[in-house]
């Protein structure tokens, strides 16, 4: 063999070993993952991508509702993403969902029994917990001065722009129809209207619609009362010693989040790695730390310090839920839901 066909096969080597590697950048797999605003510690994502080799394409929403729509009408690509629970029937009745293999997720045993088999997916076929918890009233105790234990007092003039409400049809709507003593689920086109005009009397004493900044405005002392949910107000009563939170005595919203695999989705095979990695204890523990939420894990919950996981307002006992509903799917009546919520953001 002369040199330069020495010469020429080294370079022909080299080159397909560029093009091999170029090949192994491009085929390095992807998770596309749909999730609500601010609500995973993002650290965890690059954990994830070093272990597996996945890259982890992150997005988020505001509401299930944008979700639901995004991924209805074929938007987005996504792997892995984190409905509420009614949210997660009306895509199960609509054929929306890829059912999970809980074989591939073995770290699935961590999860508490009464969180497995709810009636939003009762054999577990479609999802796997997430995050649980309430809705109730986070409040500034230096701008209230009397027990916060009704929704009543959202209504209340002396607090006229003072007040925060969930940007959030499902949310807004339910408060009203608790302070009716309606169920937060009614079918009622009457009782349905009644809340509505009821957030339209309430609505000249708001000072925000607001999803994620309404624990930020808290803090910051810019209004004294806000509906918000569990977690939000964990992060709130951290960072303001002055903030409380309290579940009304009419009831509440109890609610699940939960991780599913959209129909149609690319890597479902990681998707599962990853519900599977969020369910190790200690990165359900770190997920908790971050967010302020009550994780359904009860690895992860054993190593959270006893004076949060023992605090009822973020992990409350079966006696603090006995008026709690969980939202279901409204099927049709959903549209009179949209159309009084826009008339309520209209007036």
């Amino acid at each position: 063999m002369t040199r330069r066909t020495k010469i020429v096969l080294m370079l022909l080597s080299l080159a397909m070993l560029s093009l091999g590697l170029s090949g192994c950048k491009q085929d390095k797999p992807t998770l596309y993952v749909y999730n609500w605003g601010d609500y995973i510690d993002e650290t965890i994502l690059g954990e994830f991508e070093k272990e597996t080799g996945i890259k982890v394409v992150y997005d988020s929403y505001a509401t299930n509702e944008d979700m639901y729509v995004k991924i209805k009408s074929g938007g987005g690509s996504y792997d892995v993403i984190f409905p509420s629970d009614y949210m997660l029937t009306r895509m199960l009745e609509e054929d929306m969902l890829e059912k999970i293999d809980l074989k591939k997720i073995p770290n699935a045993k961590y999860i508490e029994d009464r969180f497995m088999g709810r009636e939003y997916d009762p054999k577990n076929e479609y999802s796997l917990p997430y995050m649980w918890g309430t809705v109730g009233i986070l409040y500034n105790t230096t701008m209230v001065d009397e027990q916060v234990d009704s929704w009543d007092i959202l209504w209340d003039p002396k607090y006229a722009k003072e007040i925060l409400m969930l940007d959030s049809q499902r949310d807004s709507i339910a408060i009203a129809l608790l302070k009716l003593g309606y169920s937060i689920n009614t079918l009622d086109l009457d009782e349905l209207t009644e809340a509505g005009e009821l957030l339209k009397e309430q609505k000249p004493l708001v000072l925000a619609y607001v999803v994620d900044e309404g624990k930020d405005k808290m803090v910051a002392g810019e209004a004294a009362l806000a509906v918000i949910w569990s977690g939000e107000a964990t992060y709130g009563r951290e960072e303001n010693p002055d903030l409380e939170y309290a579940i009304p005595q009419e009831g509440t919203n109890l609610w699940f989040d939960v991780m599913a695999i959209p129909k149609g989705a690319k890597n479902i095979e990681g998707a599962h790695q990853f519900m599977d990695f969020l369910n190790r204890p200690h990165i359900a523990f770190r997920n908790a730390d971050y967010l302020g939420y009550a994780i359904p894990n009860a690895g992860g919950r054993a190593l959270i310090p006893e004076e949060i996981s023992n605090d009822r307002s973020i992990y409350p006992e079966e006696e603090d839920l006995v008026n709690a509903e969980i939202f279901v799917n409204l099927g049709q009546t959903l549209r009179e839901y949209d159309r009084i919520w826009t008339e309520v953001k209209a007036h």
